[in-house]
C-alpha cells in the first residue's frame, strides 16, 4: 500500500477517512485491502480444513488401539463367561460402560480446555494483526498472520510426521553401522558391545563392564536416541571408555522363545551374559536397567542367580513398587473388578502362542492420563509446541522428530509372563518386611537381600515423571541403603536430555547445585566411573608393593587366567 490509513488522517486515526474526498490513493488502498482480505479468507479456509483434518488424524491414531481392544474383547469375555452368570456379566458390562463414559467426559473436558486456550490466544493475535493492517504498522499484518497460522498447522499434520519418518537413519540402534559388536546370544537375547562414537576414546579392556537392560514396553531405541547428536544413554558410558554392553531382545514376532519367555528366562540369560563379561574383563558387572528393565534387573539380583557376577545396580525411573504409582493404581481401581484381567490385552499369534498386545499397553497409559492424552488435546499440544509466535518461524528439530518416531513406530508386543510380573507389582504392594508380591524360581524376593549382599545401588528418578511416579521408584529406600539422584523433567529425560555430555545435568557429573540436586549426588556414568576407580586403586597399590619371590608359600597357587575370547 503506497499511502496508509495513518497518512489519510494525519495522526494515525480513522477519522480522516470520512473527511477526505474520494481519490485515487484511497481507491487503491481499498483495492489493496480487498485483495488482502481475499488472501486472508483463502488462507483461513485452508487453515480450518487442515485443522479438521489434523484432529481427525489424531483421533484415528488414538482410536486404533481401541479397535484392537474390540477384537480381543469377545475372546476374553468368552473365557470369562464360563465362570460367571449372565446376570453378573450384564452388571459388569453396565459398570464398564459407566467407567468408559467417565473417561470420555474427562477427555472431552480436556479437549475443550485445549481448544479454548489455543483459540483465545489465536484471536488475540488476530486482533493485533488487524490493527497492524489498518494502521500499516511494520509488525505482523493480517496476511502474514494467516500465512503463519497456515504454515503452523501444515507443520503439525504434514511436516512433523514426515520428519519422524526421515529421522529413522539417525535414531536408535543400527547394529550394522560398525558401532556395535555382537558378543553373544541366547534363544531370547543378543548381547552387543557398544563402541565409542568418539574415535579418540579407547575402551579399557580391564575396566569395569556395565550391562544395560532396556525396557520391554518402551523398547531399546530410547537408550540410543540420537547417537550422532550425543544424546544416547548407552554411548554416555561407552564414550568414557567404559566397557559397555546392551542386552537386546530378539524380534518377538519371529521368535517363539521370546513369546513364551518367563521371568526366570530373563534372569538366566542375564546370568549367561554376566558370566561371559566377568570372564572377559575380570571384574564383576554393573547392571543398569531403565524403567521396566530396572525392575527386571533388580529382580535378577534379588533372586540370587547373579551372586558373584553382579556387584552394582543402577535403576533409572524404574517402577520398583507399582502399587505406589497412584495414577495407574487409581485407574485400575476405577476399572470394574472383573475386568482387571491381563487377558483383555492378550492376542493369539498365528503359531498359537499368546502375547500381550503392545498397542493395548500403550492405550492403558493413555487412558490413565486421558486429560493429557486425549486426541484433540494432543493435537493442540503439538500445535502450541511449534508455535513460536511472529518472531520465530515454526520448525521441527531432531529431538521432536525422534520422539514422534519412537511413539509411532516403537510399539512392540510383550511376553505374557514378563507383563504379569509388572502387572502383579501394581496390583499388590510390597510387604512390610520388603518382600515383593512376585516370585522367581519358586523363591520369595526381598529388597533387603540387595543390601545384605553388599550390592551398591544407585536409584535415579525424574522429578516430573508422570509415567513412573517417584513413590514407585523410591520404594526400596524403605528397606535398603541406596544412593539417590533426582533429575529434572520427565520419564525419558535421563536418556534423551541428560545423556548429552554438555547438558546441565550430564550423566558423567557429580551434582552440587540445582536443578540437578545439591547433595553431591552422581549421575549413572559418574557412579560407574567411581566404582571402577575404587576397584582400580587397590590394584595399583598392590602393584607398588614388593612381589613375593617364586617358591614361597604365598605363590604356590597360580592366578587364574582371564578369558578374553567369548567364543
Amino acid at each position: 500500500m503506497a499511502n496508509g490509513f495513518s497518512e489519510a488522517g494525519g495522526s494515525g486515526s480513522f477519522c480522516g477517512l470520512k473527511n477526505e474526498p474520494p481519490g485515487g490513493g484511497q481507491s487503491q488502498q481499498l483495492l489493496n485491502l480487498n485483495a488482502a482480505l481475499l488472501e486472508v479468507f483463502l488462507n483461513t479456509s485452508r487453515l480450518r480444513w487442515l485443522q479438521l483434518l489434523g484432529m481427525m488424524r489424531y483421533a484415528s491414531s488414538f482410536m486404533a488401539p481401541l479397535w484392537t481392544a474390540v477384537q480381543h474383547f469377545p475372546e476374553a469375555e468368552k473365557d470369562r463367561s464360563d465362570r460367571s452368570s449372565p446376570f453378573g456379566s450384564a452388571l459388569d458390562l453396565m459398570e464398564l460402560l459407566f467407567f468408559e463414559m467417565q473417561l470420555a467426559a474427562r477427555g472431552a473436558m480436556s479437549d475443550v480446555s485445549a481448544m479454548s486456550s489455543y483459540h483465545l490466544r489465536e484471536m488475540s493475535e488476530a486482533l493485533a494483526a488487524i490493527k497492524n493492517t489498518l494502521l500499516e504498522k511494520s509488525d505482523e499484518d493480517l496476511v502474514r498472520f494467516s500465512e503463519r497460522q497456515l504454515k503452523l498447522i501444515d507443520m503439525v499434520i504434514n511436516v512433523y510426521p514426515k520428519a519422524a519418518r526421515e529421522i529413522k537413519p539417525e535414531y536408535g540402534f543400527h547394529l550394522d553401522n560398525g558401532g556395535y559388536v555382537r558378543v553373544a546370544e541366547t534363544d531370547r537375547f543378543e548381547l552387543y558391545q557398544v563402541l565409542p562414537i568418539d574415535k579418540s576414546v579407547r575402551v579399557r579392556e580391564n575396566g569395569k563392564p556395565v550391562l544395560i537392560i532396556p525396557p520391554y514396553v518402551l523398547g531399546a531405541n530410547i537408550l540410543a536416541f540420537l547417537p550422532a547428536e550425543n544424546r544416547s544413554y548407552v554411548h554416555a558410558f561407552a564414550n568414557r571408555g567404559i566397557p559397555t554392553y546392551i542386552r537386546l531382545v530378539k524380534n518377538i514376532d519371529r521368535t517363539p522363545a521370546v513369546q513364551l519367555m518367563k521371568g526366570e528366562d530373563d534372569v538366566l540369560d542375564t546370568r549367561c551374559f554376566a558370566e561371559q563379561l566377568l570372564a572377559r574383563h575380570g571384574r564383576p558387572v554393573t547392571l543398569s536397567g531403565y524403567c521396566q528393565g530396572g525392575f527386571m534387573a533388580a529382580l535378577g539380583v534379588m533372586s540370587g542367580e547373579l551372586d558373584g557376577l553382579v556387584d552394582a545396580l543402577i535403576t533409572c525411573v524404574a517402577p520398583m513398587d507399582g502399587s505406589r504409582s497412584t495414577g495407574l493404581v487409581e485407574y485400575i481401581q476405577h476399572l470394574p473388578y472383573n475386568f482387571r484381567d491381563l487377558g483383555y490385552a492378550v492376542k493369539t499369534l498365528p503359531n498359537g502362542n499368546r502375547v500381550v498386545d503392545g498397542k493395548m499397553m500403550s492405550l492403558v497409559y493413555k487412558l490413565k492420563s486421558i486429560e493429557k492424552e486425549s486426541p484433540i488435546y494432543s493435537f493442540y499440544r503439538d500445535v502450541m509446541l511449534f508455535d513460536g509466535g511472529a518472531k520465530r518461524p515454526p520448525m521441527v528439530n531432531k529431538i521432536a522428530a525422534a520422539l514422534k518416531h519412537w511413539l509411532i513406530y516403537d510399539v512392540t508386543d510383550v511376553p505374557v509372563e514378563i507383563t504379569r510380573l509388572s502387572f502383579d507389582s501394581y496390583e499388590k504392594p510390597v510387604a512390610a518386611d520388603g518382600t515383593l508380591p512376585v516370585r522367581l524360581f519358586g523363591r520369595s524376593l526381598n529388597f533387603r537381600r540387595i543390601g545384605e549382599k553388599g550390592i551398591k545401588w544407585l536409584i535415579c528418578i525424574a522429578e516430573k515423571d508422570e509415567l513412573v511416579e517417584k513413590s514407585a521408584s523410591l520404594a526400596p529406600l524403605d528397606y535398603v541403603d541406596a544412593e539417590l539422584t533426582v533429575f529434572p523433567k520427565g520419564h525419558t529425560a535421563i536418556a534423551i536430555l541428560w545423556s548429552a555430555p554438555a547438558s546441565e545435568c550430564a550423566l558423567q557429573m557429580k551434582f552440587d547445585k540445582a536443578p540437578c540436586g545439591a547433595d553431591n549426588s552422581r549421575g549413572p556414568v559418574r557412579f560407574q566411573l567411581d566404582l571402577e576407580e575404587a576397584y582400580t586403586a587397590p590394584a595399583r597399590n598392590r602393584e607398588s608393593t614388593p612381589r613375593v619371590q617364586p617358591g614361597t608359600a604365598a605363590n604356590k597357587k597360580d592366578p587364574p587366567q582371564r578369558r578374553t575370547d567369548l567364543n
